[in-house]
């Protein structure tokens, strides 16, 4: 009978969609990224599920989301949601459309992920359990969107009962478990062991259900049907394999479901709020027309906050990513950092860290060492503190190694300052190296080699056009943040996975290995 309903809804072409994701809404402090509103965040998966969910359901789709029951995260009292921000997001998408899977594991936690390496299956087995036995049979959707390893037992499980299902790898981290384990946790493994994925061919399932690991990340890629990544080169990236920290067996499964035609990369796109005309942090709001005086004010406002020297017409350089020296490239700031600032010591330039992390002791040790006071600061994140720098900078500094999409590039186009890049992933999805001729195409300055040079190049080229004509200079930044606004929001974010759905649910379904 359910699968009856499924296939009238289906014929109707308003199928029901369940999503499901360990993560909504924001980062916590020190992650480098824009917000701290909820911490049932650890990275931009939470931000795309909570607004592609909105963004579905504002379309008149019919959504459905499930998320673990964080209850100290969502200061849950008497069983309502009083969060400010998860209020708004459940007046976009009424109860009966959240579904939340319950476990004590969940209850009392204060970040999505635990720090314990042995704690985080034990959370993905709970969540999937409970999705598996209670939230699918309660919804019985059409297709299920399952998002990163966590989620990865689920597509197995919506083989064996006929429904399709889209997995989005958001990042290449994975976990290891049995089928032993899985069966402890209260899931019936035994329905769909075939589905999973093994580090050796299994023999027979008694043979490998006490010795035979299952890849999370690897499963979840291997039992979809279809699949898709944040950003269509970070997918190419992987496939051609250009990234040795990817899993050979996670490479070989998205490789063919790539060749199969059921893989591709949609970009994830800058929360709602990230918005100059109406973000409240902010000294001054503004928008493409009227940028020029307000980012004065508003670099004004983050000099004094900073210990910058104060004035509003010197270049100004914001880093807002993390300081992972494995990901996102801090080190190549430190190795240039002074001969960049005493090259154009007569500009004035200034560069600010707003960002935690591992290599932030270096920038600390260079202010101090070279005595920089008034040209450069390193602050610790503060969400209000990096919003203002967004709208006080000239330019974004994103020199990652490699990036699934990055959103501080995509978030600085909106706020009028263009991004210096590593031609990567989703930068290179985002960004292309500016040219202010008869054409004036271009939003950024990117490098190709990812060493020092490199980085030095581009910053050099973005000062060269801080050194054109005050017209030219500020007719191209209008450009960008008009063109930002219409490439970057999630209703063509939204639209991208409309059309998955739709390419999904016209083809013939495999229903499971038997």
């Amino acid at each position: 009978m359910a699968a009856e309903n499924r296939k009238k809804r289906t014929g109707l072409r308003k199928p029901r969609i369940l999503i499901v994701t360990p993560e909504i809404t924001y980062l916590p402090d020190g992650m480098g990224n824009m917000a701290h509103k909820l911490t049932a965040k650890a990275g931009g998966l939470a931000d795309v599920s909570a607004s592609l969910v909105a963004s579905l359901f504002d379309l008149g789709a019919d959504v459905h989301v499930a998320l673990p029951h964080y209850r100290r995260m969502f200061h849950m009292e008497v069983g309502q949601l009083i969060s400010d921000e998860l209020r708004v997001y459940k007046s976009r998408l009424p109860d009966s459309r959240i579904h939340l899977a319950e476990d004590r594991c969940f209850y009392y936690r204060d970040t999505v992920y635990s720090s314990s390496g042995s704690e985080n299956p034990k959370l993905a087995l709970a969540f999937s359990r409970e999705v598996i036995n209670n939230i699918i049979p309660t919804v019985q959707p059409d297709l299920i969107h399952c998002n990163d390893w966590m989620t990865g037992l689920i597509p197995a499980a919506a083989r064996r009962m006929g429904i399709p299902c889209l997995f989005t790898v958001h990042n290449i981290h994975t976990h290891d478990l049995t089928l032993a384990q899985i069966e402890d946790s209260g899931i019936d493994a035994a329905e769909f062991w075939a589905n999973l994925y093994f580090k050796r061919i299994p023999f027979n399932y008694e043979e490998s259900r006490n010795s035979n690991l299952i890849d999370m990340q690897a499963s979840g890629v291997f039992a979809s049907h279809f699949i898709n990544t944040v950003s269509p080169t970070f997918l190419k990236e992987i496939v051609n394999g250009w990234h040795d920290f990817v899993p050979e067996c996670l490479r070989r499964e998205m490789r063919n479901k790539f060749e199969s035609d059921c893989a591709v990369g949609i970009l994830n796109a800058p929360d709602v709020n990230d918005d100059p005309e109406t973000d409240e942090f902010l000294k001054v709001n503004y928008n493409a027309e009227t940028h020029k005086e307000a980012k004065r004010q508003n670099k004004l406002a983050l000099q004094q906050r900073t210990g910058l020297e104060e004035d509003p017409d010197v270049p100004l350089f914001f880093w807002p990513s993390r300081l992972d020296p494995i990901q996102k490239g801090p080190e190549l700031l430190t190795q240039i950092l002074y001969k960049f600032l005493a090259r154009h010591w007569k500009e004035r330039v200034q560069v600010v860290l707003v960002a935690n992390g591992a290599f932030q002791r270096p920038f600390c040790e260079i202010l101090s060492h070279h005595d920089l006071y008034g040209r450069l600061a390193v602050c610790d994140f503060n969400q209000e503190l990096s919003k203002l720098a967004y709208a006080a900078a000239d330019f974004i500094l994103v020199p990652s190694r490699f990036e699934p999409c990055g959103l501080p590039q995509m978030v600085g186009q909106l706020y009028g300052a263009l991004p210096v890049v590593h031609d990567t992933g989703g930068l290179h999805d985002t960004v292309e190296h500016l040219d202010c001729g008869a054409d004036s195409k271009g939003n950024g300055f990117v490098f190709k080699t990812y060493d020092s040079f490199g980085l030095f190049w581009a910053m050099d080229r973005a000062m060269a056009f801080y050194k054109q004509d005050e017209d030219i200079r500020e007719a191209q930044i209008s450009r960008v943040m008009r063109e930002g606004r219409l490439r970057f929001n999630h209703d063509v974010c939204a639209a991208a996975y409309i059309e998955i759905y739709e390419k999904m649910l016209d083809r013939p379904l495999v229903k499971s290995f038997e």
